[in-house]
């Protein structure tokens, strides 16, 4: 059986709404933290707003899921850390996310992630592509 966090990183990854979605209980409780703001949301179309309005747009190409780890939880709290390769219309950089979650019935319900900002980034060779979803 596939991490919930594994699946996480790979649905981000692939700016895959549905995936996203059906990872995430109906009343998710969600709290992030990035370099600019704190973000909050109860629902997963909330979730989704903020991760693909607000932090990966359109415009910004997630080209490569760089790295998992998926460690030991914590109790009852699973945790998951992801590396993107991103390309936006300002150049190429990463990205790197860290994700503690609690999961009920196979979804997620509680989540909370701390990301790193977009960090200026030199042309990697050898990234693998994400595959695009439509």
């Amino acid at each position: 059986m596939t991490h919930a966090g594994q699946s996480l990183a790979e649905a981000v990854a692939a700016k895959d709404h549905d995936a996203v979605r059906a990872l995430l209980a109906t009343d998710v409780d969600f709290r992030a933290l990035t370099p600019g703001r704190p973000w909050e949301a109860s629902t997963p179309d909330e979730v989704l707003e903020i991760l693909f309005g607000r932090w990966f747009d359109d415009q910004d190409e997630i080209v490569a899921l760089l790295a998992v780890d998926t460690g030991d939880p914590v109790e009852d709290t699973e945790r998951v850390a992801y590396r993107l390769a991103l390309r936006t219309p300002d150049g190429d950089f990463t990205a790197e996310q860290q994700a503690y979650f609690r999961t009920a019935d196979g979804r997620i319900t509680h989540l909370r992630m701390l990301c790193s900002g977009f960090r200026p980034s030199a042309p990697r060779a050898g990234a693998h592509p994400v595959e695009a979803t439509p």
